[in-house]
């Protein structure tokens, strides 16, 4: 019998009887057995040999002497070896009554001995050997204690060898008594309403059916991570009044082969059995990634026999089992195409980031049991959160009342609310870093420059926050928060977002030198370089390149083609740099501005650039004739 086969009997060995309980209810016996068998074998060993009473024991000789003296009261020879009796006490002792003797008897005693027994008329007789009850229980009791440790252990079954390898390890929410409604998801009203008529049909499919239509077998949740996939498929089993069953893909993929596949082949059995149901799979790409790929002994791997087990019991259901399947991933490129068709997946429900009426939405959920005070405006600060997932907004509202209980006070304020969205964008600030006044100096500068791009070129977002206290692994920060959410950028917004990026090396060089320039531009580079990249690779934004998508998976880029990209790539970061000096020199007095601004007050808001920008407008004018518009 393979492991497989027999974990499957004794699945069925185990599935006998009235389900979790009983099972909960013979482990809990068979732990009472276990530490009963154990004490009463401690008690064998330690009390037992003491309640005994141990016999004299008498050399050979000392037994003949005894019998010529006539002190033998009776003897008994066990199996031919030894000769158990009763001796009269010797006079002036203590004893009342005959004391118990035992002698062993040498090999080549002969009949002699029973000639001493018979000249003495002393009563002797012969048994076999028997174990008293003590000696009976010492003897079986380790294989008790052997027996019921399998029996458990079979029952239990944390390894494939046992019964319990092929159960699966999914989670029960029974008739809707799930935590979270969909009254507690916001943000994604398109996803919501395809769950809710998979819902609909769960708790009435004659609605659905009555025209002959068929509903969707399984449903995909695609997006990014923190987007509430598994928050929406809490929310179906909150909503449903069917069973939910919950799983990791990670759940069906084990080191012993057929494992995960006995798994799959659980979980929909279970699924059957408390039809109508809804079987959710998380992070299924742990298990659903495309097939092909071998292990290093060229064998198939067990995630594709645990796949393969779920598309066929995808293919098994029938109409009248109302099953659904749920499944989320971030990986929605590696999944198996056989995985994706029609049939088995039939729709796939893209959870994307949240707009500005759903951010907000969200931050009205997360909010709904703190203490707001009568200033704050969850509007504003949803339009100052654009591209932040609803787990990130999530933070922002327990950041806030954290933030709130630090300061002592009753309510969470507005300033609570930017504390903690400055938290998440810029990172928690490090005030124990002490800086010396050359680097305090020049991270003034080189946020400075960042501060002066964003502020005088046309096409970036605003400037909520420039600040030179130290946070996370930056030394300074220039934080912007779009006005509105952007779908599509124009190259124009692209190529001035590289200069911004490049805009505090200009300012270190402008003030240091090219030879005394820092490591502080380094993420800058990176996130410049991303960004041409994409221009050049993605966008279709390079002339010599031209309209081509070079992100695919076709193959490797020519080596003639990869050293145009990169020549692409060099040459807008460069344009961008120059205009970063060029823009820079001619805004030098504002430049100067922010940076002894920085210096004096370490953080600026809003309100201060607003200021300086006013002083640089009065300034130019008094310098000029006329009233022309600078940025214009």
């Amino acid at each position: 019998m393979t492991p497989d086969s027999a974990g499957q009997l004794a699945t069925r060995m185990y599935d006998r009887g009235s389900g979790p309980g009983r099972s909960r209810r013979l482990k809990a016996w068979l732990a009472v057995g276990g530490a009963l068998a154990l004490v009463a074998t401690l008690a064998l060993i330690l009390v037992a040999p003491w309640e005994r009473e141990t016999p004299l024991d008498l050399s050979y000789s000392q037994l003949l002497t005894e019998l010529a003296e006539g002190r033998v009261v009776e003897g008994t020879f066990v199996d031919g070896e030894r000769v158990e009796g009763l001796l009269r006490p010797e006079p002036g002792t203590s004893a009342t009554g005959p004391v118990a003797f035992e002698t062993l008897l040498p090999v080549a005693q002969g009949d002699h001995l029973l000639e001493r027994f018979v000249a003495a008329e002393v009563p002797f007789g012969a048994r076999a050997s028997e174990r008293d009850l003590w000696t009976n229980l010492l003897f079986a009791a380790p294989w008790i204690l052997l027996g019921g440790l399998i029996l458990f252990l079979f029952l239990k079954g944390p390894g494939a060898q046992f019964a319990g390898h092929s159960r699966t390890r999914s989670r029960m929410a029974r008739h809707g008594r799930g935590p979270v409604k969909f009254s507690d998801v916001a943000g994604a009203d398109e996803a919501k309403a395809e769950l809710e008529e998979i819902v609909g049909f769960l708790k009435d499919p004659r609605t659905f059916s009555r025209l002959g239509g068929r509903m969707p077998r399984g449903a995909l949740l695609a997006g990014d991570p923190g987007n509430g996939k598994t928050l929406l498929a809490r929310a179906v089993a909150g909503e449903a009044g069917c069973e939910f069953f919950s799983a990791s893909g990670s759940d069906f993929v084990e080191m012993f082969v057929g494992t995960g596949a006995a798994r799959v082949r659980d979980l929909f059995r279970q699924a059957r059995a408390h039809a109508p149901a809804i079987v959710f799979i998380d992070e299924i790409d742990a298990v659903g990634k495309r097939r092909g790929e071998t292990t290093a002994t060229g064998s198939q791997d067990e995630r594709e026999q645990a796949l393969n087990q779920l598309l066929v019991e995808m293919d098994g259901f029938t109409p009248s089992e109302s099953i659904v399947v749920l499944a989320a991933t971030n990986r929605l490129d590696v999944l198996d195409p056989a995985l994706l068709r029609r049939g088995r997946f039939d729709r796939q429900i893209t959870v994307g980031y949240p707009d500005l009426k759903g951010r907000e939405g969200i931050l009205r959920v997360h909010t709904r049991g703190l203490p707001l005070g009568p200033e704050v405006a969850l509007e504003d600060v949803a339009r100052g959160t654009s591209g932040m997932s609803g787990a990130d907004l999530a933070n922002i509202a327990n950041e806030a009342a954290l933030a709130a209980a630090r300061r002592g006070s009753m309510l969470v304020e507005m300033q609570d609310l930017d504390e903690a969205r400055d938290r998440i964008l810029l990172g928690s600030e490090r005030r124990s870093l002490l800086l010396t006044a050359e680097d305090r100096h020049l991270t003034a500068y080189h946020e400075a420059g960042h501060a002066v791009i964003a502020l005088v070129l046309p096409g970036l977002d605003p400037v909520h926050k420039v600040t030179i206290v130290p946070r996370e692994k930056s030394l300074g920060a220039t934080a912007m928060l779009p006005e509105r959410d952007r779908h599509t950028h124009a190259f124009s917004d692209l190529r001035a977002r590289l200069v911004m990026l490049m805009a505090g090396r200009a300012a270190e060089e402008r003030i240091l030198g090219i030879d005394r320039v820092t490591t502080g531009a380094g993420g800058d580079i990176q996130h410049a370089t991303r960004i041409a990249r994409q221009m050049v690779v993605n966008f279709g934004m390079s002339r010599r390149i031209g309209m081509v998508d070079l992100s695919g998976d076709d193959g490797p880029l020519t080596a003639h083609t990869g050293r145009i990209v990169d020549e692409e790539i060099r040459r807008l970061i460069d344009e961008a740099y120059q205009d970063a000096m060029r823009i820079l020199d001619e805004e030098r007095a504002l430049m100067d501005g922010v940076a002894e601004a920085l210096l004096e007050r370490e953080t600026l808001g809003q309100e201060d650039l607003a200021e300086l920008m006013e002083d640089r407008r009065t300034q130019a004018y008094s310098n000029r004739d006329g009233y022309e518009d600078l940025d214009a």
